[in-house]
């Protein structure tokens, strides 16, 4: 039975690609030794896939930045603003944008993969849209790994999902309309693997588990029956998942291809309906190992789903695998010595998911081997500890009453009492919450951890930090303060720290976009705050200013969605437990004298389940932990929420109804074209568009960001608008943070003026 693996880890057991990245940019090390960096990454993942045994070894699911912008780059997808740009240049341009003193070439748009923390790079197409293959990469890297005596199985995603993955410019047009366009840039693509030697070729077609209307699935039964026509010899593995494919069954089964790949992790249901219309030729690979979650599969229950399968097909039509790509979840447990032993044992990273693949085909192949029996022990110490369960904090979530969903006054009253409290002037300016965290932030902390320096030390530092970008911040001219969160390794780590039910890994990183990478916390029991979290350094915050000063909260869903969550109860009760924990907060800022608190909702959207049917349930609890957390506030406390990049047309109602008074969003990167939502539905409350895009390094002129917040006006009433970056400034450096921000202010005062005019 062939064990097939559709995508491992790209930013290396160290982090070495992020690291290598960044000194590139910063001229700290050449292109070459960049590209030796992405090499030695890649000939390791191969032949630590080839040890443990997997048969199917993905090459092309490595990446300098991201995987739709490398396909974006090889078809020649590039958007002409960057056409004068040399290759690396314009690679990393695309991503980040790209400034000297003659040109200022904005980013391409960046949004979630499907309903992860994934970002990627949206390509842009033009109705005049053409494609060429302009880049080897896959090519080059199968024959890479073949030099190294390894065969891969090269990874495209395909082209009718990469359409879709793509936003239309300067035009109305269907994107899939440009297929007879792109497909025989496949075909050559294609063609050439299939000399080069490549037996298997993966193509990802994931929106094959979403909703698909009559003019989609016929593109892909045209698109595949050419495939197969002009490549009757490639065995294509068509590679579905983070949904299943149940209304798309039919769809999916009669596509002339060799393999098809379902997700039995997330649609465990599917199984049967698939094996009642499988025709007698296509072979079934089955994704039993949960490639989004850390923990250890329970080999009895993965094994049932094999062996119904084998029943029917035979073991000859059945591949085993991860649900999908490796790349949602940390390298290497074996990384790890802090973690508590006993739930140390309950997880598995991505090199041990390549160990459970190899294991379960032994016990299939060797059904008395002790393997099952070791693999029973850890599944049944996790289901019966005594650590995860907590009745008293069950028994509150349970107790819901409907006082506790309603904040005690409408927005319009709210808004009067906090505009007399609050004294702000029109287009009032302000950040999202973080300051960069610089290299002697991250030193204390890693100090304090090693105890090289005492609490007291640590303490008495980050309070100079504070106090002197408060200050900098008033002599800026921002109306509404932050304190910088030095304190925060994470907008979420760090409440998890201070929660019971959670338990963190020292190096269980995983890749958010390009460089960035992020440490998900490990939900593994009932949630419950013990004591206050952020209380003492908003308090002393403000204590330094008279202006006001931001309580900052991360969001009950954002934590949710941000971290490796418990799988053994329905989300949504550890949601609740969450905003409980949140609500909690909440009242004890309001009670320490902050008149404004942010909760940060970021991730809303990124959990919305991909299948309409199941979206109201989902709306239903997240708008109920919302309201949990933030209606304990007194109607004179403004609460804002912040949202990542989003798409909101269709949602509006959902946001209204979570009643935040200001609501910030990411709006940059699209030219402020996601506030037509707002404008259809006419949002209610006040609104803070991103007027410069925080994840480039560029500086926006006071010209642009005056221009931004005119498109904004255009929507948003005089006296809802706030003036404000679209997201956090902990991961860029001070000069380009300080200079965006007098430009910034300047152009929020150029407006006031101009309106007093």
């Amino acid at each position: 039975m062939l064990k097939n693996n559709l995508g491992f880890p790209r930013i290396g057991n160290q982090r070495q690609l992020k690291r290598a990245c960044e000194k590139y940019w910063s001229g700290k090390i050449s292109e070459s030794e960049l590209l030796e960096t992405g090499k030695t990454i890649r000939l390791t993942n191969w032949q630590l896939q080839k040890e443990h045994g997997i048969d199917l070894i993905p090459s092309n699911d490595f990446s300098f930045y991201d995987q739709v912008l490398d396909h974006s780059l090889m078809f020649g997808t590039i958007p002409e603003r960057f056409k004068d740009l040399n290759k690396t240049d314009l690679y990393f341009a695309m991503a980040r944008g790209y400034q000297s003193e003659n040109q200022n070439i904005k980013a391409c748009e960046m949004t979630k993969w499907f309903d992860t923390n994934y970002h990627y790079i949206v390509p842009e197409f033009q109705a005049f849209q053409t494609f060429h293959l302009n880049d080897t990469k896959v090519i080059d890297e199968f024959i890479e790994a073949q030099n190294a005596g390894i065969l891969t199985k090269p990874v495209l995603i395909g082209p009718i999902t990469y359409l879709l993955l793509g936003k239309v410019k300067n035009a109305d047009f269907n994107a899939l309309s440009l297929i007879d366009r792109l497909l025989p840039v496949y075909l050559e693509l294609l063609n050439k693997l299939h000399k080069a030697g490549a037996e298997y070729v993966q193509i990802d077609e994931p929106f094959l588990g979403l909703d698909l209307n009559f003019f989609q699935k016929e593109t892909y039964r045209t698109v595949y029956h050419k495939i197969k026509n002009e490549l009757p010899d490639l065995k294509i593995i068509l590679s579905t998942y983070f949904e299943g494919i149940e209304d798309n069954a039919l769809a999916a089964l009669n596509l002339p291809v060799d393999t098809l790949h379902i997700d039995l992790k997330r649609a465990p249901d599917q199984l049967d309906n698939i094996l009642s219309k499988i025709g007698p030729h296509l072979k079934l690979s089955l994704g039993i190992i949960d490639g989004r979650n850390i923990w250890k599969t329970d080999y009895q229950n993965a094994i049932q789903f094999v062996q119904k399968a084998v029943n029917q097909l035979g073991e000859e039509r059945v591949m085993i695998a991860p649900s999908c790509s490796l790349i949602h979840v940390p390298v290497d447990l074996e990384n790890e010595t802090t973690i508590d032993p006993e739930i140390k044992d309950w997880l598995a990273f991505a090199t041990q998911k390549l160990i459970e693949l190899n294991e379960i085909a032994t016990i299939l192949a060797e059904p008395n081997s002790p393997l099952l029996a070791r693999n029973t022990v850890s599944i049944t110490k996790r289901s019966t500890s005594t650590r995860i369960h907590k009745p008293e904090v069950k028994k509150r979530s349970l107790e819901i009453s409907d006082k506790e969903l309603k904040r005690n006054a409408i927005f319009a009253e709210r808004k009067n009492l906090q505009k007399s409290h609050l004294k702000l002037p029109d287009f009032p300016t302000t950040t999202i919450g973080s300051f960069p965290q610089t290299k002697e932030i991250r030193t204390l902390r890693a100090n304090l951890k090693k105890g090289i320096i005492t609490a007291e030390n640590y303490e008495a530092e980050i309070k100079r930090h504070t106090a002197e970008v408060i200050k900098w911040q008033e002599e800026l001219g921002l109306d509404v303060l932050v304190h910088g969160e030095f304190e925060r390794n994470d907008m979420v780590e760090y409440f998890g720290e201070l929660l019971e039910g959670f338990v963190f890994s020292a190096n269980g990183w995983v890749q958010s976009y390009g460089s960035r990478c992020v440490k998900p916390p490990i939900i593994f029991g009932d949630i419950e705050r013990l004591k206050a979290m952020t209380v003492a350094w908003s308090s002393y915050a403000q204590s330094l200013s008279a202006k006001p000063m931001k309580g900052m909260l991360t969001g009950p869903q954002t934590i949710l969605q941000w971290s490796f969550v418990r799988d053994d109860q329905p989300r949504h009760e550890t949601l609740i437990q969450l905003a409980f924990a949140v609500r909690d907060e909440v009242a004890d800022l309001e009670k320490a004298g902050l008149k404004i608190i942010q909760i940060d909702e970021a991730a809303l959207r990124e959990g919305l389940p991909l299948k309409k049917a199941d979206q109201d349930a989902y709306w239903n609890h997240a708008i109920k932990a919302f309201k949990i957390a933030s209606a304990v506030a007194q109607p004179e406390t403004q609460i804002h929420t912040h949202m990542c990049y989003s798409q909101f047309k269709g949602i509006m109602d959902k946001l209204a109804d979570m009643d935040a008074d200001v609501i910030t969003i990411e709006t940059c990167r699209s030219q402020m074209e996601l506030l037509e939502s707002f404008q259809d539905f006419q949002y209610p409350n006040e609104i803070g568009p991103g007027v410069y895009d925080i994840h480039s390094p560029t500086i926006p002129s006071v010209l642009e960001i005056e221009q931004s917040l005119e498109k904004a006006l255009k929507v948003i009433p005089e006296g809802n608008l706030w003036v404000n970056p679209d997201c956090g400034l902990k991961t860029r450096a001070w000069p380009e943070t300080e200079a965006s921000l007098k430009n910034m202010v300047q152009a929020a005062q150029n407006l006031r003026l101009r309106n007093l005019n």
